[in-house]
């Protein structure tokens, strides 16, 4: 059942009155054994700032808590990025199905009613415990791809930060938009990973001082279905592939490895691209300098009205962010 590493980390978060009793009744015996180490906090405020320090497993929670019900603590727990995948078991003792529905809407992921076998607890802490680690697996190789995707970008040694200037300006306007959020982590994600499949690509054409030959541009292009490829088997990824795939695709169709055309282009992968090219254009290379804010905004226009980039979408940038900061880009002229 548990990991090689350590044992267990079960955070439980004290009830008040009756709930209390129950509680530790239910949990004695997990105290007694080994196989968990339990943190006891005795309000949901004490739990919120321990989950902040502490690479917990599973909290288990009081339905009535000191500070606050257990479900304005699952929904704050769910607005924590180190805790909203954490899962949340609620001990509860509401007849009926109405505290079960009240804790799973506000994000937890079981409500067990008191009292009950300290075996049930345990069983239903295991059962958790096995998603958790899945999902752990799983994020532990996206960030084993994450660091892959930086290694590609630090193989250029003119394109450092690039990730994830890319990352954070796609995600403010994103947010500007009004994108839900899972768009937004898609975004963000795409920001590191969309040039991930360059990894296959040689040096000898990736670093090229001169113009690409034919055949070194089809290799060039294969870089977005790589890249694809070598994220599909993340299901946690699903929503980047396509801006992993598409973000060389243009308004006129004109683009890779689709040759996709207006709206068939997906969302994101136009936004992103938008905002890649700025970030070229607004960047010192070896072979250019840096263009101002107001020269890249009209190269994009101009790319518009050729009928690469979604006219729309180049509006809206200029219009969201009329006075991007180019501090980075004047420091990096000054080097």
């Amino acid at each position: 059942m548990q990991r090689a590493d350590r044992q267990p980390v079960v955070v439980v978060v004290e009830g008040t009155g009756k709930f209390r009793a129950l509680q530790r009744v239910s949990l004695s015996a997990l105290s007694k054994g080994s196989k968990y180490h339990i943190l006891e906090t005795a309000s949901a405020k004490d739990a919120l700032s321990l989950l902040e320090i502490v690479d917990a497993d599973v909290v288990v929670t009081a339905e009535r808590l000191r500070d606050m019900p257990a479900t304005g603590f699952a929904r704050l727990m769910r607005q924590e990025r180190r805790s909203r995948l954490l899962p949340v078991i609620v001990l509860g003792a509401r007849a009926g199905e109405d505290g079960e529905a009240d804790a799973l809407a506000a994000g937890a992921d079981e409500y067990l009613r008191l009292p009950m076998m300290a075996a049930t607890l345990e069983a239903r802490i295991i059962a958790q415990l096995r998603r958790k680690w899945a999902a752990d697996e799983r994020e532990d190789v996206e960030s084993i791809l994450f660091t892959l995707a930086q290694t590609v970008e630090q193989r250029d040694s003119t394109t450092g930060g690039h990730c994830q200037r890319l990352a954070d300006l796609s995600v403010r306007m994103g947010r500007r938009m009004g994108l839900p959020q899972l768009d937004l982590e898609a975004l963000y994600r795409g920001g590191f990973l969309h040039d991930i499949g360059k990894i296959a690509v040689p040096d000898s054409i990736l670093f090229k001082p001169g113009p690409l030959s034919e055949s070194e541009w089809i290799v060039m292009r294969t870089h977005t279905t790589s890249g694809e490829d070598i994220c599909r088997p993340m299901r946690t990824l699903a929503s980047v592939l396509p801006v992993i795939r598409s973000h060389h695709e243009r308004w006129d169709g004109s683009g890779y490895p689709d040759a996709l055309a207006g709206e068939e282009i997906p969302l994101l992968a136009r936004i992103l691209q938008i905002v890649d090219i700025y970030d070229a254009l607004t960047t010192v290379r070896p072979y250019k300098g840096a263009l101002g804010h107001k020269e890249a905004v009209e190269v994009l226009r101009k790319e518009a009205r050729q009928g690469w980039r979604d006219p729309e979408l180049v509006n809206l940038f200029a219009d969201l962010f009329p006075k991007v900061a180019v501090a980075r880009t004047r420091a990096a002229m000054a080097s």
